[in-house]
């Protein structure tokens, strides 16, 4: 068995997107043209997240209880990000649906993205190809969104993105 040489922050994204697809087959090399990341990069995390348990050892199956369980209790603590300057870009946490139907707030968060259209603190996306690929998978752009809301959220924030996390990923 190969050494886990712990999770990387691309390594959500690709749980992430793999659970966007729910009960639609997947192929590795499809996740790596869907997210913009290198097929080795693609190979190396389903791996890892064998190891860790968040994928099944066929590599077939998310385990979505071990998922939900890390990203409630270990998001936070292992990518945690805090709000930084104005930029221009795509909203995300409370910024962004489905929190931005229940929550208001005056204070926009952003993934830097050139071509966004909001203006807004900026968050860091796990991974620099995150934007793009959200804005062609609305289902995948809400689980990152609401992760995002793990990462910077209140208390308030933070059990909503969760419940709704469960909802979308069980």
């Amino acid at each position: 068995m190969k050494k886990h040489s712990g999770m990387r922050p691309h390594d959500i994204v690709i749980l992430l997107k793999i659970a966007a697809k729910g009960d639609d087959s997947w192929y590795m090399k499809d996740l790596s043209y869907e997210l913009g990341i290198s097929a080795s990069e693609i190979s190396e995390s389903i791996n890892r997240s064998v190891i860790a348990g968040l994928i099944s050892p066929d590599k077939k199956r998310l385990m979505k209880l071990a998922l939900i369980d890390f990203l409630e209790y270990g998001l936070r603590y292992v990518y945690p990000q805090r709000p930084s300057a104005l930029v221009r870009g795509i909203p995300t946490a409370h910024s962004a649906s489905p929190l931005n139907e229940i929550i208001v707030s005056d204070e926009p968060y952003v993934w830097p993205y050139a071509e966004g259209e909001v203006r807004g603190q900026a968050i860091e996306p796990l991974h620099p190809k995150v934007p793009e690929a959200c804005l062609k998978d609305p289902n995948f752009y809400e689980l990152l969104s609401l992760c995002d809301a793990l990462r910077v959220g209140r208390v308030r924030e933070k059990k909503i993105a969760i419940e709704e996390l469960k909802n979308r990923i069980f």
